[in-house]
């Protein structure tokens, strides 16, 4: 007989032991949208504009454009996106389409589009294969469209679904990205948005980031959710024309952006010339960490430059 092999001890570590993030690390992928490095669903009933406000999520942090013209990315970088259900000429018009809107440079766009005539992420052979491919590049989001189309397991079956969705959650430790699946809600859906998704509780329990969209009229209503920050007011959007892209219309219960009322003391403060960090943070008395978000924010709108002597107005 062979002597048994002991088992190997679980790896633990003393909570105090674990390394905080640098502090260049940016909580977001998205602001407000979606985190860095989260896992999580864009959900909706069909015709809701799901695949737009998935290609505008690829669009801002390929190009680093503030997403829906809105919400800034801290740190920009390649995409890697598989559209089940469109024909590669369709996404790549609606994308040009979009870095037209977002002034973003198409020619250069760091976004890749997987050509494959299929991809199932309940075959092993299929993921080995997306692993491979993650590896040769660092993506920072990775958008999969939709979970439909992309296995052949019982969605209501919680053992499946979850089997799954670990599987995802696994792919975006390993490779230090975001991951978006796109997944449809019931086209009677009730009150709580995470409910409505089609099939198992465990899509909405999985996300760390999930986004809603549901049919309101002509508008669509957007929900934003968090595992670990506070969501922003629902916003109010449509689909524009000339070029064709998705459009905050307004934040909803008379709600306004959390920052405001920072960039307009910011704006204001910069209107007595150029300012160095210390000297903006102490004019609006806020701290700094905010104050460098906005200011990001604000030069990648077009409002502020950045210089040797500090910040100040694009216009002056």
């Amino acid at each position: 007989m062979k002597p048994a092999i002991p088992n190997r001890p679980l790896t633990v570590v003393r909570a105090a032991d674990i390394r905080m993030p640098d502090h260049t690390t940016p909580l977001w992928l998205v602001e407000h949208l979606w985190g860095s490095g989260a896992v999580g669903v864009i959900g909706g009933a069909p015709k809701c504009g799901k695949s737009w406000l998935a290609l505008e999520l690829a669009v801002a942090v390929a190009s680093g454009r503030p997403c829906l013209g809105h919400f800034a990315v801290p740190a920009a970088g390649p995409v890697l996106l598989y559209a089940a259900e469109d024909s590669p000429l369709h996404v790549r018009q609606r994308i040009e389409q979009l870095c037209l809107a977002r002034t973003a440079s198409f020619a250069t766009l760091e976004l890749e589009l997987i050509l494959e005539p299929t991809l199932r992420i309940d075959r092993p052979h299929d993921i080995d294969r997306l692993r491979t491919t993650l590896g040769r590049q660092n993506y920072r989001l990775l958008i999969l469209d939709p979970y439909v189309r992309l296995q052949t397991a019982d969605e209501n079956h919680a053992t499946e679904v979850a089997a799954i969705l670990a599987t995802l959650r696994d792919l975006s430790r390993t490779f230090a990205l975001a991951l978006l699946l796109v997944h449809h809600a019931r086209k009677s859906p009730g009150d709580a948005a995470g409910q409505a998704l089609r099939g198992s509780s465990d899509f909405h329990a999985w996300g760390d980031s999930n986004l809603y969209l549901r049919r309101r009229g002509q508008e669509l209503l957007l929900t934003i959710e968090h595992r670990a920050a506070a969501a922003p007011p629902p916003l109010s959007l449509a689909l524009a024309q000339d070029p064709l892209r998705l459009e905050i219309i307004r934040h909803t219960e008379g709600t306004t952006p959390a920052n405001t009322s920072l960039e307009r003391r910011l704006l204001a403060a910069l209107a007595d010339g150029p300012a160095h960090l210390e000297q903006l943070r102490t004019a609006v008395a806020a701290r700094k960490q905010s104050v460098t978000r906005v200011l990001h924010t604000l030069e990648q709108t077009g409002h502020v430059i950045r210089h040797d002597h500090g910040w100040q107005l694009r216009h002056t």
